[in-house]
This record gives C-alpha cells, structure tokens and sequence, in this order.
C-alpha cells in the first residue's frame, strides 16, 4: 500500500483529517466544544509514524456509563490489528489505558467529553488512540528502552497507518454494534482477558497515592476494583477523562 494513501472508511463514519503538527484528539475536543463535530466524525493525523485517531460519539447514557467506550476501543485496537498484524504480536492493556506489547508501551487511549457530572447525559465525547508505529527518530537504539515500543520494533514493519485507520473504524463499529446489543459484558470479558495483572497483586500509583492489591476486575464504569484484605477499593477512572 502507498503511504500517502487516503484511508477509506464505511458510510456511517465522517473522515475529517488532520494536517501534521495537530494532535486529532485536540482537533476533535476543539470541533465539539465549538458545535463543529457530530457522531461519526472520525478525526484522523496525517502523520505516517504514529497512528493517532478520534472518534466523536454522542451518548445516550450517563458519562459514568459511557466510559465504557475507552474500553471498547482498547479492545477494537486489538482486534483491528490482529487482523492484519503478524499472528504472533499480542496486544495487552495495563489499566486503564495503555496498550502493550511484549510488556511495553506502544499506545494510550484517551477519552474527552465536555464538563458534566458522572450521572448526566454528555453531549458529546471523544475517544482516541495514540500509537506507536515507528521508532521514535530521537529515541536511543531499539532495544534500548524496553518501557516503550513501537509497532516496527515488534515485528509489524508492513502495517502502515492507512491499514491501521481503516481496520480500526471497521472493528470499533462492530464493537459499538456489540455493546449496543449485549451491553458491556462482552468488551468487559475481551478487555479483562488481555489486561495484565488480572487476578494478581498489584503495586499501583494512582493519583498520587499508592496502593497494592489483588485486581480483581474493573466495574461498570472501568473503575479498578482492587482486593485489600477485606475491603474492595475502587480506583476511578474518570480520573483520566479531559474536559473541554
């Protein structure tokens, strides 16, 4: 596939690119705020080396609730990518947002929605992936920095960004039309079975504090539920959302 190719995307999806320079999730927070967004919109860089997206969506649940989409698109990532991907690089998640590979960081997703309170409908939200397809030039040799990786360094050097935004939007529709139909258990139950440290103690710092227990599952609204002695902790992740 040429690499200035366009990406094609299915009829309910708006392509709105975005020129280099300008992150797509800043474009579509900024589009929403000013009443220039609508669901579909699908927000995409022009860049070659990092798959950097959005999606604008409208909800019809509460904000709590539909934080349900960060993870449906973790999940849609995954399998967007095994399906064109070498059969033998595995994504994984670290809650809540981070997207890994052999155990470092290729991706985060990120999610936005305008201020409101967690039980309040949002009009909007925004929801985006930001990953690593090429080494980062001003980083040090691969292999160097085993925290963070890139889709080329796993083996993946023919997946170019166009593959990605295209199988991307086809998976995360599904997902969509999935929870749609099933609610949360079936990305909660993909989610959970990629996630690192599931069913096992973990060490967490998490808004500036620190807390160690068993991870046990995430909740309804993807809050982190952690076993401690007798006592369950509930780790929100709305702490991650950015506001506009």
């Amino acid at each position: 596939m040429s690499l200035d190719s366009l990406p094609s995307f299915p009829p309910l999806l708006k392509s709105r690119p975005v020129a280099l320079g300008t992150g797509s999730f800043k474009a579509a927070m900024d589009a929403c705020k000013q009443g220039d967004a609508r669901a579909g919109d699908f927000f995409w860089s022009e860049a070659q080396d990092v798959l950097d997206i959005t999606m604008v969506l409208e909800p019809e649940v509460s904000a709590g609730r539909s934080l349900q989409m960060l993870f449906a698109a973790m999940v849609a990532f995954a399998d967007s990518f095994g399906a064109i991907g070498p059969p033998e690089v595995g994504i994984f998640y670290r809650w809540p947002n981070v997207m890994l590979i052999n155990a470092a960081q290729v991706g985060v997703a990120r999610v936005g929605m305008p201020r409101c309170d967690a039980g309040d409908v949002p009009a909007w939200m925004a929801v985006g992936l930001d990953v690593r397809i090429q080494p980062d030039p001003r980083s040090p040799e691969p292999g160097y920095n085993l925290l963070n990786t890139s889709l080329w360094d796993e083996g993946a050097g023919e997946v170019d960004r166009t593959m990605l935004v295209e199988s991307f939007a086809r998976h995360f529709l599904t997902w969509i039309n999935t929870w749609t139909e099933e609610g949360f258990k079936p990305v909660h139950e993909a989610w959970l079975g990629r996630a690192i440290g599931h069913k096992e103690v973990l060490d967490i710092q998490w808004q500036g504090k620190k807390y160690k227990g068993m991870f046990l599952s995430i909740d309804e609204e993807g809050n982190l539920l952690l076993q401690r002695k007798a006592e369950t902790l509930s780790l929100p992740v709305m702490a991650i959302v950015e506001r506009s």
